[in-house]
């Protein structure tokens, strides 16, 4: 008879959905967005508080691996976004910046507070995996210098390195980025273990956002909220 219970308890929960029912990720219950180019306009931007917009990719010539990345323009054209803070992105596939690639980076950020934009300051999009942390590190001290003293630095931070990195690796990053936005997704495809990373990046100490893909699954633990590091949710917009 208890084996039967047991049973009994396990098939409602299949049919409710477990204790922690994930739901898909809906743009209209957040107000912090990811816009790259080629993204259809949605009704969520409309109330959107913050802003993340690509601006460019730093990568290294083709067949010149070993040359200076160089900036190239990609995303949206400058608009005016009235009402919402804007952070300009950039994807780096290389931390071997060309000294051009930070002219131009420096002269898009004019270029968009002159067209009225709350430019809050940049974030850097780069794949660090773990055992290169050290280096990457190293770059954005570099990059902070270069930056004019009233823009801020968010970066994106993978969910492996929550478990893998070197807790003082990591906590070098204070005083260097203003934020972290840790990604829960690979492509455009929500990790489908992400739970398990989720109780050390909630120990971070340093500011962290959590990125979640449109469309995607997320169910949000309780004790996420309740770090006093945690600063809310960037949503990665996509097409239907």
């Amino acid at each position: 008879m208890r084996h039967g219970r047991v049973w009994l308890v396990a098939g409602l929960l299949a049919l409710l959905g477990g204790p922690a029912r994930a739901e898909v990720v809906d743009a209209a219950d957040y107000d912090a967005f990811w816009l790259w180019g080629g993204v259809g306009a949605q009704p969520a931007l409309a109330h959107a508080r913050t802003l993340y917009v690509l601006q460019g990719q730093i990568s290294a010539p083709r067949g010149a691996a070993s040359a200076p990345a160089r900036l190239h323009a990609q995303g949206i054209a400058i608009p005016r976004l009235k009402g919402a803070e804007v952070w300009v992105v950039y994807r780096a596939h290389s931390l071997r910046w060309s000294e051009d690639s930070y002219r131009t980076l420096l002269a898009q950020l004019k270029r968009w507070r002159r067209a009225g934009n709350s430019l809050r300051g940049v974030q850097i999009d780069f794949d660090a995996r773990t055992r290169y942390l050290a280096e990457y590190v190293a770059f954005l001290r570099d990059f902070r210098q270069r930056l004019p003293v009233d823009y801020r630095l968010s970066i994106t931070g993978l969910l492996d390195w929550s478990s893998n990195a070197e807790a003082a690796t990591i906590n070098q990053l204070k005083g260097v980025v203003d934020e972290v936005v840790v990604q829960t997704y690979q492509g455009r495809q929500t990790i489908p273990n992400y739970a398990d990373y989720l109780p050390r990046v909630a120990r971070l100490q340093l500011p962290f956002r959590i990125g979640l893909a449109q469309y995607g699954r997320w169910q949000a633990p309780d004790y996420l909220a309740r770090s006093p590091w945690f600063r809310g949710y960037v949503v990665f917009l996509q097409n239907p």
